[in-house]
């Protein structure tokens, strides 16, 4: 995987300082709108880990998306109050992160296509499962209090007005320390390793390398960070939904990796950005937005083979 350089990182670290001072001057709407952006990379970061990382490509991992969600949700119920949010995320990330390991146990018994079908199976399975009962609010979602912003008496309070600046914060605080993460992790001698399986699994095999447990890490890895994502969407919208676990919802992730480019850490933030602009722009220019992105997602690809990231390797050359 393609890790970025000193000066790559420079340039994001000031393009994050100057999304973090966008409250000062952006209407709700923007900032709203760039919250569900940060949301979108987070979830791409996280698949970008088995595609870009392990080779390995899944159709439901919205599946640990939705669970991070409802997890907010079920937490909730389960205290009758709303909790705070330093509950809410690790019981998200565990939540989702139990869920992986179980469905990582049996799917990565596959590969290739048949794996890509086995978890579009479990990822229905748990679509069905909160779509058909009552566990989360049945067909039509549920409204979710906000997590509080603190514990005991040190809870922060915040304004209806100053709710989407602080969202974006803290969505992008969750993103920056994700990308960090991440970006050690696969400098490491597991990330090397990762890479090493996706390259020539056999070869890693014969190396002395179990290829199985790394996988399964990876696995339980991405799901678990796709529930931290699933917890941020569902503090930013307020409000959970059957189809946050969806099967397009995975394939709106695996567009995101192919536009901002698969094999780079970074391509996914670029993916994710683009992708929400372009919606939200086809949406309000148009009554066929998915038209509309298919056929811009598919010229994309086919002009830049390498996503949106490769443009930087062509501006070098």
């Amino acid at each position: 995987m393609s890790l970025g350089s000193p000066r790559l990182h420079f340039l994001f670290f000031l393009l994050a300082v100057l999304l973090a001072c966008a409250p000062l001057f952006a209407p709700p709407y923007w900032l709203e709108l760039a919250s569900t952006a940060l949301v979108a990379a987070m979830f791409a970061l996280s698949l970008q880990l088995l595609v870009g990382g392990a080779g390995l490509v899944s159709l439901g991992h919205a599946a640990f998306f939705g669970l991070g969600a409802y997890a907010v949700h079920l937490t909730t119920q389960l205290l009758g109050a709303p909790p705070s949010i330093f509950l809410t995320l690790p019981a998200a990330a565990a939540l989702a992160g139990v869920a992986a390991l179980a469905v990582g146990a049996l799917a990565l018994r596959t590969r290739g296509f048949f794996f890509l079908m086995s978890t579009l199976a479990f990822g229905q399975i748990l679509f069905f499962l909160f779509h058909d009962t009552s566990l989360g609010g049945g067909t039509d979602g549920v409204f979710i209090p906000r997590p509080e912003f603190g514990v005991g008496s040190l809870v922060l309070q915040v304004s209806r007005a100053d709710r989407p600046g602080m969202l974006l914060l803290l969505n992008l605080g969750v993103l920056v320390l994700m990308y960090a993460g991440l970006d050690a992790l696969m400098r490491t001698l597991f990330g090397r390793a990762l890479q090493g399986i996706k390259a020539n699994e056999h070869r890693m095999a014969a190396a002395g390398h179990n290829v199985g447990a790394l996988k399964r890490a990876a696995f339980v890895l991405a799901g678990t960070l796709a529930g931290i994502a699933g917890h941020m969407a569902a503090v930013t919208d307020a409000f959970v939904t059957p189809d946050l676990l969806g099967w397009h919802r995975s394939a709106d992730a695996l567009l995101m990796v192919l536009l901002g480019g698969i094999g780079t850490l970074y391509g996914p933030i670029l993916g994710a950005f683009a992708f929400t602009g372009l919606a939200e722009a086809s949406q309000s220019m148009t009554g066929r937005p998915g038209l509309v992105e298919g056929l811009v997602v598919l010229a994309v690809v086919l002009a830049l083979p390498r996503g949106l990231a490769g443009l930087r390797g062509r501006a070098a050359r």
